[in-house]
C-alpha cells in the first residue's frame, strides 16, 4: 500500500505538514451572512426545475440540481488576471501555470488620511518588507475581526492600497498578491485603477495575478510559509479561488 504522505519537501529544504492546511479563502454561499462588495447581486444557488422534476431532495427531487448565480469579484475569494482591465479577453487560468510558491504574510495597519481614506502606503511596506524576497505577498489588514468574512462593503469605502506602494511591491519582485478587502483600488475612484495597472505594467501582465478577498485567521503567523493556490477552471478574467497557506517547518525559515 502507498504510505500516507503527510509531509513534503520542496526543493530540498522547505518542509511542510500537510495535515496543517490553512484555508484563507471566503466562500462563495448563500444567505445573508455572505460578504458582498460593489453592489454586486448576492451570490444564489436555484434548484433546476423541469416539468415535475425538482433539484432539490429537501423539496421531494431525486438528487440535489441547481443553477448557481454569482458575481466573481463581488461575492467571495477570487483570484484576476490583467484581463480585468482590457479589451482584450484573458483568461486567468492561461496566465497562471504555477501554483505552488513561497510566500510572506504581513500584517499591516492602514493608514488613516485626512479625507477618511485608510490606504496602505508605501512607506509603511517598506519598513515590514524591506528584507523579504519571494514570489508572492499576503498583506492581513489590522484589526482582523473574522465577521470580514460577511462584511458587505457596498458604499463603505474599504481599505486600498496607493499607487505608490503598488509600485513597491513590484519593485520588491512580487508576482501574486493577495489582499483580504474588496480590491487594490479605491471603491469609486473615476475608473483609473491606478494600483491594477501598477501591478500589471509591461512583462508583468503576462504572468503576475492579484487575489482579493482573502480571510487569514489571527492565529497564523506573519512571516514566510508556502502558498497552493487553487483556481475554478471557468474561462474568465477573474475565477473564485481557495489560496491553502501551510506554515514551514525548517528552522531556518521560521518567522522574521
Amino acid at each position: 500500500m502507498l504510505k500516507e504522505i503527510k509531509e513534503i519537501s520542496i526543493e530540498g529544504t522547505i518542509v511542510i505538514d500537510l495535515n496543517k492546511a490553512v484555508d484563507i479563502s471566503i466562500s462563495f454561499k448563500t444567505g445573508i451572512e455572505q460578504v458582498n462588495c460593489f453592489y454586486a447581486p448576492f451570490f444564489d444557488s436555484i434548484p433546476v426545475k423541469a416539468g415535475a422534476f425538482i433539484g432539490s431532495v429537501k423539496e421531494g427531487g431525486p438528487v440535489n440540481f441547481s443553477n448557481v448565480k454569482l458575481n466573481v469579484h463581488g461575492n467571495g475569494t477570487h483570484t484576476e488576471c490583467v484581463g480585468h482591465i482590457t479589451d482584450e479577453f484573458i483568461s486567468v487560468n492561461e496566465i497562471l501555470k504555477n501554483y505552488v510558491f513561497k510566500n510572506h504574510l504581513c500584517s499591516v495597519y492602514p493608514t488613516k488620511r485626512d479625507d477618511g481614506d485608510l490606504v496602505i502606503e508605501r512607506f509603511t511596506l517598506e519598513q515590514l518588507l524591506a528584507d523579504v524576497v519571494s514570489e508572492t505577498l499576503t498583506i492581513r489588514t489590522l484589526p482582523n475581526p473574522i465577521s470580514k468574512k460577511k462584511k458587505h462593503y457596498s458604499g463603505t469605502n474599504p481599505t486600498y492600497l496607493s499607487e505608490e506602494a503598488m509600485e513597491f511591491i513590484v519593485q520588491k519582485g512580487f508576482k501574486h498578491i493577495l489582499v483580504d478587502f474588496p480590491s487594490v483600488d479605491r471603491e469609486e475612484d473615476e475608473g483609473r485603477l491606478l494600483a491594477h495597472r501598477a501591478f500589471w505594467k509591461g512583462e508583468r501582465a503576462k504572468t503576475c495575478t492579484i487575489t482579493e478577498l482573502v480571510y487569514v485567521p489571527e492565529d497564523f503567523p506573519d512571516g514566510d510559509n508556502i502558498l497552493f493556490l487553487h483556481l475554478a477552471p471557468l474561462d474568465l478574467d477573474a475565477v473564485p479561488s481557495r489560496p491553502i497557506l501551510y506554515q514551514l517547518k525548517n528552522d531556518q525559515y521560521t518567522q522574521k
